[in-house]
C-alpha cells in the first residue's frame, strides 16, 4: 500500500488486501480460535480510511444483523401460518436495502419505488389472501420478490450499462446466501461453548450456573461498585474470587467494583484519549506506510477495548479478548507495547527524506 499510485478502488488491489486479511482468519477459525480470528476484522477500519467503499462496512454490519436475527428468532404465526421470523425479517431487509442502495449510489428514485413499493404492495396483498382465502407461508412470496429484484437489477445493469446495479444484485444474492449459511456456521463451525455463549448474550438461554456465570458475576461486581466504588482491594465479588478470570479477560469488572462508575468512566476516557491521539499521529504521517500502520494499531486497540468491555457488561459474547495494558499476562502487554513503540518510532522519523 506504500507504493506510488496504489489505490484500493482497483479490483485487483482490493482482492489482494481481502485475501491478506481473510485467509489468516480462515486458518485461525479452522483451529477453533474464532475469538482471535475476529481481531482481523479490525483492519477493515484501516482499509476504510485508505479508500475502501463504505458499502463494504455496511455489508459487514448487515452480516452481523442477519446472523443475529436469523439465529435469535424462531417462528410465529402470521395469517394462521407458521412463519420463520428470522427469514421474514432478513428477506424484508434485503429488499429494503437493495432499493435504498439504488437510490444512494445511482440517485434514481424509479427503481427504488418499484423494488420497495412493489414489494410492500405484493406482501400486503399476499397477507390478505393468506389470511382470508388460502393460508400459505409469506416467506415463499419473499423468495419470489428477491428473485424478481435480482433479475430487475441485472436488467438495469445491462440496459443502462452500469456495474452498480449488478453489484447491488450481487449484494442481495450474497445476503440471502449468508442468511441460509449462518445456521450451518453456528451449528457446525462454532464450538458448543461458543454457541451457548452467543445464546446467553441473545437471551436464548439463561445459564447462570454455567456459560453465563462469568458475565452474571461480573455484572454483579460492577453494579455493586456504585458511583465511587468500594475502594482499592475492597471488592467483595473480586476479592472473594466470585468472578473467574478477573485478572485477565474480566479485569474491567474489578475496576468497576473497586473504583465505581467514576473510575470506570475515567478508564474509558483514557482509552478514548489514546485512540484520538493515534488518529492525530496517523493523519500527520508523510508516508502511506506510516499512516496505514498507525490506523492498524488504532483499529486493534479499538476492537480490543470494545469487545472486552462489551463482554464484561454482557453486550458481546465472551471470546477471551484482553483489555490493553490492564489484563494480566506478559504476552499481551508486550504485544501492545511493541505496537505503540514501533509507531512512535515511525512518527519520530516522519520528516526524514532519503538523499
Amino acid at each position: 500500500m506504500n507504493t506510488y499510485g496504489f489505490t484500493i478502488k482497483r479490483v485487483r488491489n482490493a482482492l489482494i488486501l481481502g485475501f491478506l486479511i481473510l485467509f489468516p482468519m480462515l486458518l485461525i477459525i479452522l483451529q477453533r480460535e474464532t475469538g482471535s480470528a475476529l481481531v482481523y476484522l479490525a483492519f477493515f477500519l484501516m482499509l476504510y480510511r485508505e479508500g475502501m467503499p463504505g458499502v463494504v462496512l455496511f455489508a459487514g454490519i448487515c452480516a452481523v444483523v442477519y446472523f443475529v436475527v436469523g439465529i435469535r428468532f424462531g417462528s410465529v404465526y402470521i395469517a394462521d401460518t407458521a412463519t420463520p421470523v428470522g427469514e421474514f425479517v432478513v428477506l424484508s431487509m434485503v429488499l429494503l436495502f437493495a432499493g435504498g442502495m439504488v437510490r444512494v449510489y445511482r440517485k434514481n428514485w424509479r427503481p427504488m419505488k418499484y423494488i420497495v413499493g412493489g414489494s410492500f404492495l405484493v406482501l400486503l396483498l399476499s397477507y390478505i389472501f393468506s389470511a382470508y382465502v388460502f393460508p400459505f407461508n409469506l416467506v415463499w412470496v419473499q423468495w419470489g420478490l428477491c428473485a424478481l429484484t435480482i433479475g430487475y437489477l441485472l436488467f438495469l445493469s445491462i440496459s443502462e450499462r452500469h456495474w452498480s446495479y449488478l453489484l447491488i444484485g450481487l449484494f442481495a444474492l450474497g445476503s440471502i446466501g449468508f442468511l441460509y449459511s449462518s445456521d450451518y456456521f453456528f451449528n457446525q463451525v462454532l464450538e458448543p461453548h461458543q454457541q451457548i455463549r452467543i445464546k446467553v448474550v441473545l437471551g436464548m438461554e439463561e445459564d447462570l450456573a454455567g456459560a453465563g456465570y462469568n458475565v452474571n458475576q461480573s455484572k454483579i461486581a460492577i453494579g455493586s461498585g456504585g458511583l465511587t466504588g468500594k475502594g482499592f482491594l475492597n471488592g467483595t465479588q473480586t476479592k472473594l474470587k466470585y468472578v473467574p478470570e478477573q485478572d485477565t479477560d474480566f479485569i474491567f469488572c474489578t475496576v468497576g467494583e473497586e473504583e465505581g462508575f467514576i473510575g470506570s468512566t475515567l478508564v474509558l476516557l483514557l482509552f478514548l484519549v489514546l485512540i484520538l491521539r493515534l488518529i492525530v499521529l496517523s493523519e500527520r504521517q508523510q508516508s502511506a506506510f506510516g499512516r496505514v500502520y498507525g490506523y492498524s494499531v488504532l483499529s486493534i486497540f479499538l476492537f480490543h477495548v470494545f469487545i472486552n468491555v462489551g463482554m464484561v457488561l454482557g453486550l458481546t459474547p465472551v471470546i477471551g479478548i484482553p483489555l490493553p495494558f490492564f489484563s494480566y499476562g506478559g504476552s499481551s502487554l508486550w504485544g501492545f507495547t511493541i505496537l505503540l513503540f514501533i509507531f512512535l518510532r515511525i512518527d519520530a522519523g516522519r520528516n526524514r527524506r532519503l538523499v
